[in-house]
């Protein structure tokens, strides 16, 4: 009888690499078809350009560190970043946005760690943040507004190809809009949230089209749930972290935004469900994910709530990220045969 041995980890799950990332994109279809539908093409050409990037810069630093190109590049990880950044993007973003982004995301904080599974942070975030601050103007005003909302003209995607490419300001103006969380942040000092939510922005605007957007997203993350592919505890810990802020700090909507709108308004469902459970870098135990999560939505809600910056996801993420290790280290679960898990700086001679 032979024995057949194999070294850990042991899994359960028979999905390759290329399978969960190729599975991943799928479940991201109905966000971007529902970005797509009401905030144009844009976000398209973004994630097309984007994935373009992220394969050929791909491609340059595997031929430079003489690792295997078509093997690489075919695991789903490039094209999963570049989708990633372009759902991330303004819609009207100029091309040389998501260009950047990705080049970063690829080259800089995913090659330059080892490649897929090495790297410290999650390189779509990552190359927002370092768009966002470098770029604030176009990262700002570049925002696309409902199509059909108010007159605006629904853009087809010849028109969209030339913005992109083009970014005459002077189309900007009309077809631009602030984000829903930032309008309100910014309203609610001259409004009441009830008179606020009322206005064509909020009632037919934004907040109707990020809405169905956020369902999107849940839908797509759920479905990997069901196939096992993620686990519901960072997501979950995402969700309770935003939600347990806003009940203590946004029990008055005409101060600070209403818990509705940090749930459905903004980057929520997307950090929440495909973010926050990049397995290479979150934390690796049931009990991690939910502490990394909950860190999460806590801080998405403080930035949100009294920085400058209105949608915190990829801010946050970041954070948690520095943070995982360490969270890693503090919910090892407990090892077979022992009575208590290994927690903090356990001597050697503790699990003898």
């Amino acid at each position: 009888m032979i024995l057949a041995t194999s070294s850990s980890p042991h899994t359960k799950n028979n999905l390759s690499i290329t399978a969960i990332m190729m599975w991943v994109a799928a479940t991201l279809l109905p966000g971007l078809v529902a970005l797509i539908h009401f905030f144009g093409w844009g976000y398209l050409i973004n994630s097309l350009i984007a994935i373009l990037i992220a394969f050929v810069s791909e491609a340059f630093i595997l031929k430079l560190r003489k690792r295997p190109v078509i093997k690489t590049l075919t695991d789903g990880s490039a094209l999963l970043t570049g989708l990633f950044i372009g759902l991330s993007l303004p819609g009207y973003a100029p091309w040389w946005i998501p260009v950047v982004a990705s080049l970063f995301a690829i080259i800089f904080i995913k090659q330059l760690y080892g490649g897929l599974g090495q790297n410290l942070f999650n390189p779509a975030m990552g190359a927002f943040a370092l768009v966002l601050i470098s770029f604030p103007l176009p990262m700002t005003t570049s925002w696309a507004a409902p199509q059909g909302l108010n007159g605006i003209e629904r853009l087809d995607i010849t028109q969209q190809i030339e913005i992109t490419f083009s970014g005459s300001p002077d189309i900007f103006d009309g077809i631009t809009m602030a984000t829903p969380l930032d309008h309100y942040k910014t309203n609610i000092k001259n409004k009441t949230a009830d008179e606020l939510l009322k206005t064509d922005e909020f009632a037919n605007g934004p907040l109707y089209g990020i809405f169905w957007v956020n369902l999107a997203f849940l839908f797509g993350g759920l479905l990997l749930i069901m196939k096992k592919i993620i686990t519901w505890h960072a997501p979950a810990g995402v969700i309770a972290g935003v939600t347990i802020m806003s009940l203590i700090f946004s029990s008055d909507p005409d101060i600070h935004m209403p818990i509705s709108l940090h749930l459905m308004g903004g980057a929520t469902m997307l950090g929440a469900f495909f973010i926050a459970t990049d397995p290479a870098t979150t934390a690796t135990s049931n009990k991690g994910k939910i502490i990394f999560g909950l860190g999460v939505g806590m801080f998405t809600y403080i930035i949100r709530t009294w920085g400058n910056f209105p949608d915190a996801i990829a801010f946050s993420i970041l954070i948690m990220n520095f943070a995982a290790p360490f969270i890693d280290y503090y919910s090892r679960p407990r090892v077979y045969g022992k009575s208590g898990s290994m927690k903090g700086f356990a001597l050697k001679d503790d699990y003898k």
